[in-house]
C-alpha cells in the first residue's frame, strides 16, 4: 500500500468501516471478503468490531473472548485473533440485559438501560441502577478504550477493516455509539454501507440511512455496496446512476447472491438445513446410510456453529428442533450451549424434550451435550450467578455436579479422545464435578450419552470421524464418514469464495484508494440529516 497508510513501523495505516442498512446486511461477510481479497493482495490486514452483541463467541489464544464473526474475519485476513479486534462484547442473559465483556474478560451484567445511559435520576420501574447509570456516564471512556484498540492495529497493521452493527442511522442510539459513526468519526476514516438487495428497497434505504445522519456524519460516507443481488446487473445500473445524482455518491460494487457464505453468525441463528458451511454443493454420503442430527433450540443458544463441522460431513443432516416429536428419528441429538442454563433446563421440560432425552438415554441412543448442555444433562445444578435460581435438579443423565463460579473459563484446551487428538475453546461460568462414567474431554461419557465444556472439538477431523462411527454403531446406522474431509480447508475454500466476490464484483481500485487515502474530499450534504 501506498499514500497515508503506511503500515507497521511508521505511521497510520489505512481504515475503512464497513456500515450497514440494517442488520444482516451483510457487514460480516463484506469485511471478511475484503480482509481475504487484500491479504491476496500482500497487504497486511486486521478486521475491527468495537461492539458487538452476540452469543456466538471464541477465546483467542491469549485467552480473550471476542465475537466469532470476528475470529473468522482474522481467518480470512490470515492473521491471529486478539481482544483489540473486538474490544466490547455484549451477550444477552434476557431480552432486556447483557454480559459486558471489556478487552476479552466479562466486567458485568448490565440492563440496556444501564449500557447506554438512558436513565434519568427518577427512581421506578425499569430505572437503572446507581451502578449502571455511572457505567453509562462512562460511555466516552469506552469510546477511549475502542479507539485506543483501534490505533494500535492501525500502528500494527497496513489496514484495518472495520465492521459496523445494526444501521449506523439509529438516532435514537447516536449518542452513545461507538461502532457506527462514533467511531468511524473518532478515527476519521471512510464509510462504505452494504445493502441487502434481496430484501427489496435498497435504493431507498442507501437515501434514508445517509439523509439520517448528521452533517459531520454524512462526510464520512463514501458510498455503497449493493449486496446479494440476482439478475441482470445493467437493470440495476439506472438506478445507481440516480442514487449517485441524489446523494453525490457512488456504489462501489454489486455482489451476487450466492449460497453457502455465511461466516460464523453473530446478531442470531439462521436456521440451516445444512448449517453454515457445505450449503452449496453437498456430496453424497460414503456408507449406506445418512445420520440424522437433531439439535435442540434451547433459549439463548450459544456456539450453535460447533454442529458446523457435522453438517459438513457428507451424509450427515442437521436440523434445529424445538418438539419432542422431532427426536424420534433422529439418531444424535445435541444439546448445544447456553447463556441461560437453567431457563435452558426448563423448556426442555417444558416442551417434553427432558423426556424424550431421558427415554433416549435409556435406550442406548445418542446424545451429545455441549458446555450448558452438558451442565443441563447432570445431576444438579447450584447456580447464584447466571440464574440466581440455587440449586436446581437436572436430568440426570450424566453423573455430574455443577455449580456456578463469578470467574468465567476461558480456555483452549488441547487433549485425546476416541484414539484422536482434539483441540477445542472452553467459554463458561459453570464448574464441573465428575463422579463417575468415562472421561470425555473434560467431561465424561455413559453409555452413549456424552458431555463435554469444548467448544469446537467436531471441528478436529480424525476426532469427528471417530465420534460419528461411535453414533453410528450405536444408532444401527450403516453410515461411514467421508475419509477426506477436511473441515478447516472448507472454511477455507469459503474465505476464498467471499475474497473472490470482492474481487470480481467490487470496484478494487476504488477500494483500495478509499482504505489508503481516507474520506474524499466534498461530499454533499443529503437533508435533512439528523433530527
Amino acid at each position: 500500500m501506498s499514500g497515508r497508510s503506511t503500515g507497521p513501523g511508521g505511521g497510520v495505516g489505512g481504515g475503512l468501516l464497513v456500515a450497514g442498512t440494517t442488520s444482516d446486511a451483510g457487514k460480516s461477510v463484506v469485511t471478511a471478503g475484503i480482509c481475504r481479497w487484500l491479504v491476496r493482495q500482500g497487504v497486511k490486514v486486521a478486521p475491527f468490531k468495537a461492539q458487538n452483541m452476540s452469543l456466538n463467541s471464541f477465546v483467542t489464544r491469549e485467552g480473550a473472548e471476542i465475537g466469532r464473526a470476528q475470529a473468522m474475519q482474522a481467518a480470512a485476513a490470515r492473521v491471529e485473533p486478539t481482544a483489540l479486534m473486538n474490544p466490547v462484547l455484549l451477550k444477552p442473559g434476557s431480552d432486556r440485559s447483557s454480559q459486558v465483556v471489556l478487552l476479552g474478560r466479562p466486567v458485568g451484567e448490565l440492563s440496556a438501560r444501564g449500557y447506554f445511559g438512558t436513565a434519568g435520576p427518577a427512581a421506578g420501574p425499569g430505572a437503572a441502577s446507581p451502578g449502571e447509570a455511572a457505567y453509562g456516564s462512562g460511555r466516552e471512556q469506552l469510546l477511549g478504550t475502542v479507539t485506543d484498540c483501534l490505533a494500535e492495529l492501525r500502528r500494527t497493521y497496513d489496514a484495518v477493516i472495520c465492521e459496523g452493527a445494526g444501521s449506523p442511522a439509529e438516532i435514537n442510539l447516536r449518542r452513545t455509539d461507538i461502532v457506527n459513526m462514533g467511531i468511524a468519526r473518532a478515527a476519521r476514516i471512510p464509510v462504505v454501507v452494504v445493502g441487502d438487495i434481496d430484501r427489496g428497497g435498497v435504493f431507498a434505504s442507501f437515501f434514508g440511512t445517509t439523509a439520517l445522519l448528521s452533517e459531520e456524519d454524512q462526510a464520512l460516507v463514501a458510498g455503497y455496496l449493493v449486496n446479494k443481488f440476482r439478475g441482470d446487473v445493467s437493470l440495476l445500473e439506472p438506478g445507481l446512476e440516480m442514487l449517485r445524482g441524489l446523494t453525490g455518491r457512488r456504489t462501489f460494487g454489486v455482489l451476487p447472491y450466492a449460497h453457502g457464505l455465511g461466516i460464523d453468525e453473530e446478531d442470531g441463528l439462521r436456521v440451516s438445513l445444512r448449517g453454515a458451511v457445505r450449503e452449496s454443493v453437498v456430496a453424497p454420503p460414503v456408507g449406506t446410510d445418512v445420520l440424522r442430527v437433531a439439535v435442540c433450540a434451547v433459549p439463548l443458544m450459544s456456539n450453535f456453529t460447533d454442529v458446523d463441522a457435522l453438517a459438513a460431513e457428507p451424509g450427515v443432516v442437521v436440523r434445529f428442533v424445538d418438539r419432542a416429536e422431532e427426536l424420534a428419528d433422529a439418531d444424535l441429538v445435541v444439546v448445544p450451549g447456553t447463556r441461560g442454563t437453567v431457563r435452558a433446563l426448563a423448556w426442555l421440560r417444558e416442551r417434553g424434550l427432558a423426556d424424550a432425552l431421558a427415554r433416549r438415554a435409556a435406550e442406548g441412543r445418542p446424545v451429545l451435550g455441549i458446555c450448558g448442555g452438558f451442565q443441563v444433562l447432570g445431576e444438579h445444578i447450584d447456580d447464584e450467578v447466571e440464574s440466581r435460581a440455587g440449586k436446581v435438579d437436572a436430568l440426570g443423565l450424566l453423573p455430574v455436579r455443577v455449580r456456578f463460579g463469578r470467574e468465567k473459563c476461558l480456555a483452549r484446551p488441547v487433549g485425546e479422545a476416541l484414539g484422536e487428538r482434539v483441540e477445542g475453546y472452553e467459554i463458561h461460568h459453570g464448574v464441573a464435578e465428575v463422579g463417575g462414567g468415562e472421561a470425555f474431554l473434560d467431561g465424561c461419557r455413559v453409555g452413549s450419552v456424552w458431555g463435554t465444556h469444548w467448544h469446537g472439538s467436531l471441528e478436529s477431523d480424525g476426532f469427528r470421524r471417530a465420534f460419528l462411527r461411535e453414533v453410528a454403531r450405536a444408532a444401527g446406522r450403516r453410515f461411514v464418514p467421508a475419509p477426506d474431509t477436511s473441515f478447516g480447508a472448507l472454511r477455507e475454500e469459503q474465505l476464498d469464495r467471499l475474497g473472490d466476490l470482492i474481487e470480481e464484483h467490487a470496484d478494487t481500485a476504488a477500494l483500495l484508494r478509499l482504505i489508503e487515502g481516507g474520506v474524499p474530499a466534498g461530499l454533499p450534504f443529503v437533508p435533512p440529516g439528523a433530527p
